[in-house]
């Protein structure tokens, strides 16, 4: 019969298996017909049936040489690669839940992975925490830029300064270089890439245990800084420095056992980064793999390049709960197909803990640039060619040393998401919060953020320009956060608390053609002293409706004592809790889009 094996079709000859006897050889290009298989013997194979009536085959011609795939972008092999490096990055995940201490890396998965080219440009990450992604090239730059002509194999560096690519600090990344592992001619091993995980720390010290403090006004405040810190140097774990650095600040740790758990794990997901690029190089080979970091970042642009050839000007103004305003201004460049992102306007430095890094705010503009591309493509530094961002020095998202910032990563990111979306009228408010609750004392310390409602908003236009849009989503995480919940029975296992009931908050979604997500209610009841904390937003102001659409519920933070007592907290607020005390967390609704009438 004809078969097509090895590029061309030949006339092959088919064998019924039960008339095949032990020492029977076959050659291929040959078929093998039984009752319930068929076998496909390929050119340069030999199948042969053994004393036992088994058939075996193996290969008796030598594989032709292939030729290298070359560096000339290929659009199978980009679709290729985009799934390689991403993938690396998802084993980097993978390995960092299952090796790590705390519940906040293990349980709620606060934590992300990605792979960088030589310059420290991000080429592809799991779909992990988008506040931490966006912001860990510059943390790797830094570390590039620190110790550039110092750096040997075998060391990994860390770092949390909000001032040099961090965010907060509870949130530690550790950096690790691939070097070349057999060098030419002798040569000194030279870097090839970055690999960085991030993860949140439940506790790095601070005023409050942890580490998310409502009330900080100085960095100092909110716990321990680490600024371009060695942590392994040439194959050894400095871990005597690394405690030392813990116990050293004002508001030390209360817990570097864990932190030194979680930094190890983290240490091994970049080590299985590291052996994962490695396997790909050798593969096919280090040319190859370079031009294709190149490729799949130029794709990222051109990908973005067509998402601004239809947006349209916009401005939008957003009103925090504590009166501060982030204001941002996009135009586009329909010649250079490219657009300006301006935030001038935004309000000055702030006294409080709602500053956020200059990391932080290009997270949010890279975030959103991305979630408006349909492609299957990596989030990498691609998507920010095309944009130009003008963030003013000294402002709430340009703060400077001390300005603090643990509420900028987790508060104020999520504004500026919800204004850029909002300039360029795709999408209403999502809850607009993480809505950070932390509690504990000097032996236990956790942190969780709690889920709301999503924004309505609208798609592409159908034919005759009927307008098409989407409702928002009940009880998620939206934008810059992407972390689970921790399971009530963990919760409850690790620490003494009782997670009394969690529901969906029905009616909090705005109203509109499309109705805005639905927020939560979460009520935990504590079984011993501690003290509780919440850092959260849209107290005051509610999350925008778009279009005509209405506006989410606000959120609500109170306490319930064990005598009926009912005690109403702010939106950035923390209170001493008693055994049989109650804190109860009501969390935003989305906006609507779309007038009702629509």
């Amino acid at each position: 019969v004809p078969m097509h094996a090895a590029g061309e079709w030949r006339e092959t000859p088919v064998f019924v298996r039960d008339a095949l006897a032990p020492g029977h050889r076959i050659r291929g290009p040959a078929i093998i017909a039984e009752a319930n298989a068929t076998t496909v013997v390929e050119p340069g194979w030999e199948a042969a049936v053994t004393p036992l009536d088994h058939l075996v085959l193996r290969r008796v011609e030598a594989r032709p040489r292939r030729v290298a795939i070359g560096t000339d972008v290929d659009p199978v092999m980009l679709e290729v690669f985009n799934n390689l490096f991403m993938s690396i990055a998802e084993q980097m995940g993978v390995r960092l839940a299952n090796t790590a201490y705390s519940v906040n890396i293990k349980e709620r998965l606060d934590f992300s992975c990605a792979l960088f080219d030589a310059d420290g440009g991000l080429v592809a990450n799991a779909p992990h925490l988008p506040v931490h992604l966006g912001s860990m090239g510059e943390s790797v730059r830094t570390v590039i830029r620190e110790n550039a002509g110092r750096i040997r194999p075998g060391n990994v560096y860390m770092l949390n300064a909000p001032y040099n690519g961090g965010t907060h600090l509870p949130d530690i990344t550790v950096i690790t270089p691939v070097f070349e592992e057999r060098p030419a001619n002798g040569a000194a091993p030279g870097i090839l890439f970055w690999v960085a995980s991030r993860g949140h720390h439940a506790e790095i010290g601070g005023v409050t245990p942890g580490s998310m403090p409502p009330g900080s006004r100085h960095i100092e405040e909110e716990g321990v800084l680490f600024d371009n810190f060695l942590l392994v140097e040439e194959g050894r774990l400095r871990a005597r420095e690394t405690i030392a650095q813990l116990a050293s600040a004002r508001y030390r740790s209360r817990n570097p056992d864990q932190n030194m758990a979680d930094l190890r794990a983290m240490i091994a997901a970049n080590e299985k980064g590291v052996q994962e690029l490695r396997k790909m190089v050798a593969h096919f080979g280090l040319e190859v793999v370079h031009a294709y970091m190149k490729h799949v970042q130029d794709n990222t642009e051109e990908a973005v390049r067509r998402v601004i050839d239809v947006l349209r000007d916009g401005t939008f103004a957003y009103e925090m709960d504590n009166g501060a305003l982030v204001r941002v201004a996009i135009a586009i460049d329909c010649a250079r197909r490219s657009a300006r992102i301006d935030f001038t306007g935004t309000s000055a430095q702030l006294p409080d803990n709602f500053n956020a890094p200059a990391a932080v705010t290009m997270a949010a503009v890279l975030y959103v640039f991305r979630t408006l591309v349909a492609d299957e493509i990596p989030l990498n530094a691609g998507c920010l060619k095309p944009l130009e961002v003008v963030v003013p020095e000294g402002s709430m998202l340009r703060p400077r040393y001390p300005a603090a910032v643990v509420a900028g990563n987790v508060e104020t990111s999520q504004y500026v998401t919800d204004a850029l979306y909002g300039a360029l009228g795709v999408m209403a408010g999502a809850q607009g919060t993480m809505n950070n609750f932390t509690f504990g004392n000097d032996r236990y310390q956790y942190y969780e953020t709690i889920c709301g409602g999503s924004g309505a908003g609208r798609l592409e236009a159908r034919a005759g320009g009927e307008m098409h849009g989407f409702d928002g989503t009940d009880a998620v995480h939206t934008h810059m956060t992407n972390t689970r919940l921790t399971d009530p029975e963990v919760l409850e296992w690790r620490f003494p608390v009782l997670l009394e009931s969690f529901a969906i908050r029905r009616g909090s979604g705005g109203a509109g053609r499309w109705h805005g997500g639905d927020g939560v209610v979460r009520r935990v009841r504590f079984l011993e002293p501690m003290t509780a904390a919440i850092l959260s937003g849209h107290r005051r102001v509610p999350p925008f409706g778009a279009a005509g659409g209405g506006d989410g519920a606000t959120g609500r933070n109170w306490v319930e004592r064990a005598d009926g007592t009912r005690v109403a907290l702010g939106g950035a607020d923390s209170a001493e809790l008693a055994a049989g005390d109650v804190f109860v967390i009501e969390t935003p609704g989305g906006g609507g889009y779309g007038p009702l009438s629509g």
